[in-house]
């Protein structure tokens, strides 16, 4: 009897304990409900016209911009239908493709509040959080109504090699929520419902597509290193130092073998050297480089530390694209699928006719509703307008567009480079920049820049005599550059006011970069390139404000790179100091006084 009421009270203690449970069980699935609600509207069902597949998306900002993956964006190439929770479909127009990391950013049209997923530091996932994912796995949202699956993160930090193709993963997030195809391109969010990744792989049974718990997605913090390299509507590349690394045998990431003409080498790496960080994030292994440097754009600056007989230096390294422009788009073509079908209109029957059969020309683009297209293959009016072909980019529309915004805050920011009323525009030498200041050390310092001719005279000193250094032709730019002189600084500030004054296209070859740290240094800037001659300038801007200029001559040297230092400090509407640089070395340092314009005037003097 004492054995059986034993087994009663333990019984009653267990029930006991599980109602006392109960609340923290039933807030768990509260809030695992509440973060289903809020991300499945950002979730995208993309759908190509025609018929020929599709996939999933995320929606990332209210006025449309969603990303997906480049293998699922590209059957349909310029033009997506896509479908929400909601039970619409939008047109949408490819914006910018990265076809080496699986990625590209379309935009949905028709309004402006579009629902978005708040974006979180994927840096921050660990092995065990819950996640969920959501999409269109084998299309089954011909309702618009996308599926979802619940799991856990199952690792972090894996890297794929390409196998072949262009697509390389790196620093995935692996989870065994169900992936399947068609969820390709859509998100993954953390128990809360924010973004931490772009669904990309998964790993299935060998006699099927059917997934087995293994699946990878794209971390979200790769896809913000490139957002604004997409937005430019290019089709863009990722990094490469110019060096390999192995893990060696007593730990640590030792460089292999490094190309001198890389800008690691320029800065002193080189082979048998220990690796210690790269952008910022600690690398142990040569996994580890690969995962970092993977997610990283073409011509990014950022931050490098290495061991060197001893010694850890810290340095900033500007970083080349795995390949040629013309060999990234070859191997892009190669790896592209057909077109995709499209619908063949066909003659009305007679009234007398036979009734259609099954299977009949228009029955596929009946059957799915989403995959409506013109007729004649023709862009819908509304994606046409913000389309433009041009060899290089997925949307050449949307690079002009930055171009000009970029122009126009050059010139806002800058009132010196606006002429006086009395010197229009085109009025070639009709009007000039002049800026006083001293050095560091209380040297004078005045600057003429007018469009012929550029000028700098540094007053005299105690030890020094006054010195005037002047750019009179095309080639004493480049020249300058070339040579790392002072007189780089000219030729930074002339192509600055040529720009402004001619803007894109007159100026010569001019394109929206996207954007990239300065000095290795977060936040992003927007980057604007314009090559005239035999040198290339690249503006950077921060919210309008103009932050350093970047003139190359050449890709086995340094470029001249003038920083524009406190624009916009306090009520500052100009730079307060301009800082030469060639590498990592200051070269020349101005405390500004004065910039103004002012009518030209003749000039003459010697260059030294």
């Amino acid at each position: 009897m004492f054995r059986n009421l034993s087994a009663v009270f333990l019984a009653i203690a267990a029930t006991t304990a599980c109602w006392a449970q109960a609340p923290a069980v039933l807030e768990f699935q509260q809030q695992r409900v509440e973060a289903i609600e809020r991300a499945v509207p950002t979730a995208v069902s993309v759908f190509v016209p025609g018929g020929g597949g599709g996939g999933s998306g995320v929606l990332i900002s209210p006025d449309g911009y969603a990303l997906t993956n480049f293998h699922v964006s590209s059957p349909a190439g310029v033009h997506m239908r896509c479908g929400l929770a909601d039970g619409n479909v939008y047109d949408a127009v490819i914006i910018g493709i990265d076809p080496v990391g699986d990625l590209a950013l379309i935009r949905l049209l028709g309004r402006d509040d579009f629902p978005a997923a708040t974006l979180a530091d994927s840096d921050r996932v660990q092995p065990g959080d819950w996640c969920f994912v959501v999409g269109n796995p084998f299309l089954l949202a011909s309702n618009l109504q996308p599926s979802v699956s619940w799991g856990i993160v199952s690792g972090v930090r894996r890297y794929q090699y390409p196998a072949g193709t262009l697509l390389e993963y790196a620093n995935c997030i692996q989870t065994d929520a169900a992936i399947n195809p068609g969820n390709s391109g859509g998100p993954i969010y953390d128990a809360r419902g924010d973004l931490i990744g772009i669904v990309g792989r998964a790993s299935f049974e060998k006699r099927g597509r059917v997934n087995v718990g293994v699946g990878y997605a794209i971390s979200i913090n790769q896809a913000k290193n490139f957002l604004g390299y997409l937005h430019s509507g290019r089709v863009v590349d990722h990094a490469t130092l110019g060096a390999t690394v192995v893990t060696d045998s007593e730990g640590g990431a030792v460089v292999s073998n490094i190309l001198e003409s890389s800008d690691a080498y320029r800065r002193g790496l080189r082979y048998g050297d220990e690796i210690l960080e790269l952008a910022g994030q600690p690398i142990m292994t040569a996994n580890d480089f690969k995962n970092v440097l993977a997610t990283l754009p073409k011509n990014w600056r950022v931050s490098l530390v290495f061991r060197h007989g001893g010694e850890t230096i810290e340095t900033l390294v500007r970083l080349a694209g795995v390949h040629l422009e013309d060999e990234l788009l070859e191997k892009m073509a190669g790896a592209l699928p057909p077109p995709p079908p499209r619908p063949v209109p066909q003659p009305k029957p007679a009234e007398n006719s036979e009734p259609k059969l099954e299977g009949d020309a228009e029955e596929d683009s009946e059957a799915n509703p989403h995959a409506g297209s013109d007729g004649d293959g023709q862009l819908p009016d509304a994606v046409a307008a913000l389309y433009e072909q041009r060899r290089g980019y997925a949307n050449y529309h949307v690079n002009a567009q930055h171009q000009q915004r970029l122009w126009h805050a050059l010139r806002t920011a800058l009132p010196a480079a606006t002429p006086s009323e009395d010197a229009p525009s085109d009025s070639g030498a009709a009007n000039e920049w002049y800026l006083q200041g001293s050095t560091p050390q209380g040297r004078s310092v005045e600057i003429l820049i007018g469009d012929d001719v550029q000028q700098i005279t540094l007053g005299e000193t105690d030890r020094e005599e006054a010195r005037r250094l002047q750019l009179q032709e095309p080639t004493h730019a480049y020249q300058a550059i070339e040579e790392a002189s002072p007189a780089a600084l000219l030729a930074a500030l002339g192509n600055l006011k040529r720009f402004a004054r001619l803007g894109p296209g007159r100026y010569g070859d001019t394109y929206y970069l996207g954007t990239m740290p300065l000095l290795g240094q977060w936040p992003l800037r927007d980057v604007l390139v314009a090559t005239a001659g035999d040198v290339e300038t690249r503006f950077l801007l921060h919210e309008g404000r103009l932050e350093s200029i970047e003139a190359f001559a050449g890709r086995d040297r340094d470029p001249a790179e003038l920083l524009l230092r406190g624009a916009g400090a306090e009520d500052a509407e100009l730079p307060q100091t301009l800082e030469l640089r060639f590498g990592t070395t200051p070269a020349l340092i101005i405390q500004l006084q004065s910039w103004t314009t002012r009518p030209a005037t003749l000039h003459s003097g010697s260059s030294s």
